[in-house]
């Protein structure tokens, strides 16, 4: 009794320390078969699906062993899966001759196993886990003190096992997406972890992001949102099989790529993925189309670690969704440094506006004639230490709606500020110029601009919103002119930028008509006579004259192109010549004096 006891406590100890069962169960039999001369130990368990697998056996053969795992139970499985099968202990004395191991005796009685007594090891539900049992040398069964101790490791097996299957339980719910069934980030961060990285192309990792998800949630609520990720994690998976597919964000997926089929077509696979996606399904009784867009990278020769081709299945995937949904980019080296540079501008104006270091600055516009300022351009600059940047060397912050909007909100509030000062000094200022940017048009710019100058009292007569022409008539160009017609309907002035630097239609200008066109620089510069940039101009100057248009010529920084354009009908320009852009209290002393 004392070392039956001693054997519970080492077993007990084990299982409390969360030793891995495999090693439970193998110092379960060594002490066993230490209490039982001549007979040798084995523990199986027996799975979901009621198939046999061997835990611990250090007695057996490991051939012996392998042979029986995935044996399904049965009323003829030998001893263990018999026992297991009826839920009783089976006892064979003679395995020669016992008809339960007609299909097995042929590898019990090569190693000398004569007999076998097997105890099924039942959970608290009464449903089998596992089987003990004793193998015998010699043609016989249990005796009443081996009853006794195949009863004690009856009940540690039970504890064991039941125990190894909860930790396996919350593994299984931690790296398991609750609502797809797939693999979670989790488990794909423990996938990434295992991958090796010695040989190129060797693997690749796929990030597939649903583009609709969203219009989804939002047009039919959540519950149908919940189908269309069902459905997409279902058929994603289909199309990859037998690559693992994971659920790594709301409406994200990855897949690391191993198959050698994928592998050689990349452009193919992602192709079939998409292509698999794009029919119709019924969620909740509403129709819906899934539809993504995916990034890919193979592991290359100079990729030391599994997360630098996740983060460049991320930058190919960030590239793809910029420059079109709805479609396959691999990652090539050079997309990094242009995403990199992307981030890098978000944080940086991030930043500034946390620090409040966002500045307005000015450039005059006036009349040729008699150089009267007679209006402003608003710019955004950033301080960073000592220096003060340009717009153009934080542009690519403001392609982040969230950026761009914060930055607009911002300067607007500054601006109005800036113009109640003018207007409490006396000065007769007419007008100030807003740059918006595309994000802005989408977005409800008029609400921030009502809210910026309502504050600080200033009548919206004195703005003017510039929209360039890449804007104005580039991707979303529909929404972008209505949103101008909206403005203008409120009575809000709007000027058309950079005017012939892209794809200008007059034809626009006709359906939606703008206050003023600012002809670009880049025109300017190249002003002379008999140059075709005259004939531009000129003409332009008459059709927006019979349009009511007024027109500002930019860039100027000559006396030479100021006189050639006021010859050519030209009355209002801006550019160094007149003054660069300069701070508030600069902008002060200029209006003061003009």
């Amino acid at each position: 009794m004392e070392r039956l006891l001693e054997l519970q406590n080492v077993i007990l100890e084990m299982i409390a320390k969360g030793e891995a069962l495999e090693r439970t169960g193998t110092r379960l039999c060594l002490e066993v078969e230490k209490l039982v001369p001549g007979a040798i130990c084995s523990v199986l368990t027996v799975d979901s699906h009621g198939l046999l697998h061997p835990l611990a056996g250090p007695s057996l053969p490991s051939a012996y062993s392998a042979a029986l795992d995935g044996i399904a139970t049965g009323p003829r499985v030998g001893s263990c899966g018999t026992a297991a099968f009826s839920r009783t202990p089976v006892t064979v004395t003679d395995i020669a001759t016992d008809d339960r191991w007609t299909d097995f005796r042929h590898l019990a009685l090569p190693l000398g196993l004569r007999a076998c007594w097997s105890s099924p090891i039942l959970d608290a539900h009464g449903a089998p886990v596992g089987t003990f049992a004793f193998y015998y040398r010699e043609c016989r069964g249990p005796t009443p003190a081996e009853e006794e101790i195949v009863g004690y490791c009856v009940h540690l097996g039970v504890i064991a096992i039941e125990r190894d299957q909860r930790v396996l339980d919350r593994e299984r719910r931690a790296y398991t997406d609750a609502l797809t069934g797939l693999a979670n980030r989790a488990a794909f961060e423990a996938a990434l972890g295992q991958l090796p990285c010695t040989v190129p192309e060797a693997w690749a990792i796929f990030v597939v992001d649903l583009d609709n998800l969203k219009v989804v949630n939002d047009t039919f609520g959540h519950h149908t949102g919940d189908c269309l990720l069902r459905i997409a994690s279902e058929r994603i998976s289909n199309a990859v099989w037998p690559d693992r597919c994971f659920r790594i964000g709301g409406d994200e997926f990855a897949v690391i790529v191993q198959s050698a089929s994928m592998l050689q077509a990349p452009e193919e696979a992602a192709e079939h993925i998409l292509a698999t996606l794009r029919t119709p399904s019924d969620c909740a009784g509403h129709v819906v189309v899934p539809r993504a867009t995916i990034g890919g990278a193979l592991l290359a020769e100079d990729d030391r670690t599994a997360e630098r081709v996740r983060q460049n299945a991320d930058f190919a995937l960030y590239h793809a969704k910029e420059s079109g949904r709805g479609g396959f980019i691999r990652y090539w080296p050079g997309i990094g440094t242009s995403i990199t540079r992307r981030l890098t501008a978000i944080r940086d104006v991030d930043e500034a506006l946390r620090d409040n270091r966002i500045e307005a600055h000015y450039q005059p516009i006036v009349l040729l004639e008699t150089r009267q300022v007679v209006g402003l351009e608003a710019l955004c600059r950033m301080r960073v230490g000592d220096r003060v940047l340009p717009a153009a060397a934080f542009h690519e912050a403001t392609t982040d709606a969230h950026v761009a909007h914060e930055l607009t909100a911002r300067m607007m509030a500054l601006i109005a500020a800036d113009v109640r000062h003018w207007l409490d000094l006396g000065i007769p200022f007419k007008h100030v110029g807003i740059n918006v940017s595309s994000a802005d048009m989408h977005g409800s710019v008029d609400r921030v601009l009502e809210a910026a100058f309502a504050a600080e009292g200033v009548p919206l007569q004195h703005v003017i919103l510039e929209v360039t022409e890449s804007v104005y008539m580039g991707q979303g160009s529909r929404i972008v002119q209505s949103a101008v017609e909206a403005l203008r309907a409120k009575g809000l002035r709007v000027a058309l930028d950079d005017f012939g630097t892209g794809f200008a239609s007059l034809t626009h200008l006709l359906t939606v008509p703008v206050d003023i066109i600012k002809i670009d620089k880049s025109f300017v510069d190249r002003l002379a006579p008999g140059d075709p940039s005259e004939a531009i101009i000129e003409g332009l100057i008459r059709i927006a004259g019979k349009l009511d248009i007024r027109v500002v010529a930019e860039g100027i920084e000559t006396e030479a192109q100021a006189r050639h354009l006021a010859s050519l009908g030209c009355l209002l320009g801006q550019g160094y010549l007149f003054s660069r852009p300069v701070d508030r209290d600069a902008t002060t002393a200029l209006l003061m004096g003009r």
